[in-house]
């Protein structure tokens, strides 16, 4: 396999089924011992994806709001 002119490389299919890369997959380098590994890069966690996710729950359990749970558990 070789680089392309604009330093680009085709990852073979069967490794990008094997670690589920597909398009807009992030991966990174790293330099190991003196080779170069490429590792599919972990999601990044965005709040906004969560938020409202637990209101249910808290509900459930009497609360109005996360932070009057947090306050309970912590003995405020």
């Amino acid at each position: 396999m070789k680089v392309g002119e604009r330093g680009q490389v085709t990852i073979p299919k069967e490794i990008r089924d094997r670690f589920g890369i597909g398009p807009d997959t992030e991966v990174e380098f790293r330099l190991i011992h003196g080779s170069i590994v490429l590792k599919k890069a972990r999601p990044k966690l965005t709040l906004r994806r969560w938020k409202g996710r637990c209101k249910e729950n808290f509900s459930a359990l009497g609360y109005a709001s996360v932070d009057k749970f947090i306050d309970d558990v912590r003995g405020r």
